[in-house]
């Protein structure tokens, strides 16, 4: 039986200026599809949606119309970045009365395992336009994404949003031009950045990011706890610990803690070891025994009833999951 894994004293002294900010840090993209298209109206294409992965489109040249779901059409113009964060469907056209095909059924050049191309339409007004699925790779991206608009609509040449924006997409506009060797290398990493930039302009400006577990990460207090069972979700945490590590009393620390998160303190750091253990189950071949350790349960079956209990599934069926996707 393995010992419980203690909270280091040293959290306590260590500062934590920005717990959102620490956050955010850590988080990243894994691409998924990138296609660079030159369209000549009239054309149209649809494409479906994807559980649990964003898609983005940035308008290199011309202009364009974009459905988003079921939601009213609306244009986009040149330099236009629009992120849409939670899967839907969406339609693009160089018009309204267009008529739509699948990008399925579309000449699509494969260049890698993740970058394509594709030139299509009627010969007319020309446009060019990046799209992109990515999907968030932190423990933290399930509770962000559920606070994120459907649709994120940046324009990236007003002066807010400063030059290196502006300069990073005519980048990636030039490189899809070319398309030199190495090119869709350099155009997958830095559409990843325009995308987190995204995020974190509307995280910075809306007021609807200051709610729920956001605005409990931008507590001073409150974000000092967060960012303690982030940096060491295998400590033995309760209440009183991590009320100490936020400098509060117990009683107002799981007061103020479910007010903010909408949940108690206990039951978000079950969630938060819950959702890196299903990211470790996906994405290595560790058994999950050593998971089981690494996140402080003493146990392989205390392990597996809290994953049942917090995800409703078991460790065993994830990696089962994981090893038929595989091979389909």
């Amino acid at each position: 039986m393995t010992q419980p894994h203690v909270p280091d004293p040293s959290l306590l002294a260590q500062p934590i200026g920005d717990p959102l900010g620490e956050i955010l840090h850590l988080l990243k993209l894994t691409g998924t599809f990138y296609c660079q298209s030159r369209l000549t109206a009239p054309w149209g294409l649809t494409i479906p949606g994807f559980p649990e992965v964003m898609s983005f489109a940035v308008v290199i040249a011309g202009r364009a119309w974009l459905k988003v779901g079921e939601d009213t059409p609306f244009e986009i113009h040149k330099g236009d970045l629009v992120l849409m964060t939670h899967g839907a469907p969406i339609s693009l056209y160089s018009d309204t009365e267009a008529p739509l095909r699948e990008l399925e059924e579309l000449p699509i050049r494969k260049v890698t395992e993740l970058f394509e191309t594709l030139e299509f339409g009627g010969g007319g007004e020309a446009s060019s336009i990046m799209y992109g699925l990515v999907r968030l790779d932190h423990a933290s991206s399930p509770m962000l994404m559920a606070l994120l608009p459907d649709v994120l609509k940046i324009d990236p040449w007003e002066e807010e949003a400063g030059s290196w924006l502006q300069g990073t997409l005519q980048f990636i506009a030039r490189e899809a031009r070319e398309l030199r060797p190495g090119g869709e290398t350099v155009i997958t990493r830095l559409a990843d950045v325009v995308v987190i930039e995204a995020i974190r302009r509307w995280l910075s400006r809306s007021p609807d990011a200051n709610r729920g577990w956001l605005k409990a990460a931008r507590d001073p207090q409150i974000g000092r706890a967060i960012v303690a069972i982030h940096r060491e979700p295998a400590a033995d945490w309760s209440v009183e610990t991590l009320a100490q590590v936020a400098g509060m009393s117990r009683s107002a620390f799981a007061a103020r803690f479910t007010s903010l998160v909408d949940k108690p303190a206990m039951q978000y750091l079950a969630e938060w070891r819950m959702n890196l253990a299903r990211r470790i189950l996906k994405e290595t071949a560790q058994p999950i025994a050593t998971i089981a350790a690494d996140l402080g349960y003493q146990s392989e079956p205390a392990f597996n009833r809290a994953f049942k209990r917090v995800t409703g599934t078991t460790p065993g069926q994830v990696r089962r999951a994981r090893a038929e996707a595989a091979v389909t």
